[in-house]
């Protein structure tokens, strides 16, 4: 898919490496969480990370880390869409929503999000998939699981990934609009993130476009024996690898470093210059 249109602004995917910038309303994310929970405080780093080259903001009101507590669709909203509101008129990077409550992602959508991004693929609430088709908005649909057990790693993540896409384009929603994403952490151990990083390009050969999400993850730090805080060099290797094996998007918290590390890539790959709009 040469193009993704989010809020009629459309990213050219075969031109440059798009970066969306996590921005986390939460208490308890593993490496950002309370970081940014006021909604002052939540503006200015959305603004922040789009000086920096953002291209997307991607809001999440409800940790996903291992072990975290689930909150209600209730208090995700509260977390999530005063911010959405202002981001949606004072920012000109669309908004994506982190949910896989469709509750939330209806509310996302009214208040101005553009983009919904669900870390259970649709599977968790299927009205996900029928919210997208009805809006006619991109959904990154990711492949996790409750027990990090397989039988075959990579067939078995490549399965649930087309079947994800599959159950959303028959409850409507077009093809351009689907975004996968292998799910870098979730349901996997550190050896089984290494392994589909290596095996990137099986999962970009599917035929859609692929969003990696590595930024600061625990295999990092298992790999380099460091904290979260630490994580930015290896963070960097994950992205600019990614990009060689066909990722189209990534999903940072250091926007700044990892722009840059996404454009030389690119002009490594592309053998000239792009422009970041």
């Amino acid at each position: 898919m040469p193009t993704l249109t989010i809020n009629n602004k459309a990213f050219d995917l075969t031109q440059r490496t798009i970066i969306m910038g996590i921005l986390n309303v939460t208490p308890d994310s593993f490496s950002d969480g309370g970081c940014f929970f006021t909604l002052e405080e939540s503006l200015a780093h959305a603004m922040r990370l789009v000086a920096e080259g953002a291209d997307i903001i991607d809001v999440g009101g409800e940790s996903t880390r291992p072990g975290s507590l689930a909150v209600s669709a209730k208090e995700e909203m509260r977390r999530v869409i005063p911010l959405i509101r202002r981001l949606s008129r004072e920012l000109d990077a669309p908004v994506s929503i982190d949910t896989y409550k469709a509750e939330v992602a209806e509310a996302a959508l009214e208040a101005g999000a553009s983009m919904l991004n669900d870390v259970w693929g649709g599977r968790r609430e299927r009205a996900m998939l029928m919210i997208a088709a009805a809006r006619q908005v991109p959904i990154c649909l990711m492949h996790n699981k409750e027990v990090a057990e397989y039988g075959d790693l990579l067939a078995e993540v490549k399965a649930s990934l087309l079947a994800s896409a599959e159950l959303a384009e028959s409850c409507g929603v077009r093809r351009e609009n689907i975004v996968l994403d292998p799910g870098i952490g979730f349901g996997k151990t550190a050896l089984h993130n290494l392994v589909i990083m290596q095996r990137l390009a099986e999962i970009t050969a599917l035929g859609y476009p692929v969003l990696l999400g590595t930024s600061r993850k625990s295999f990092i730090g298992k790999v380099l024996d460091l904290p979260v805080e630490e994580r930015g060099e290896g963070t960097a290797a994950t992205v600019a690898y990614g990009i060689t094996r066909g990722v189209r998007l990534v999903r940072v918290h250091d926007v700044a470093a990892m722009h840059r590390v996404a454009k030389m890539t690119d002009a490594l790959l592309r053998g000239g210059f792009s422009s970041d709009g």
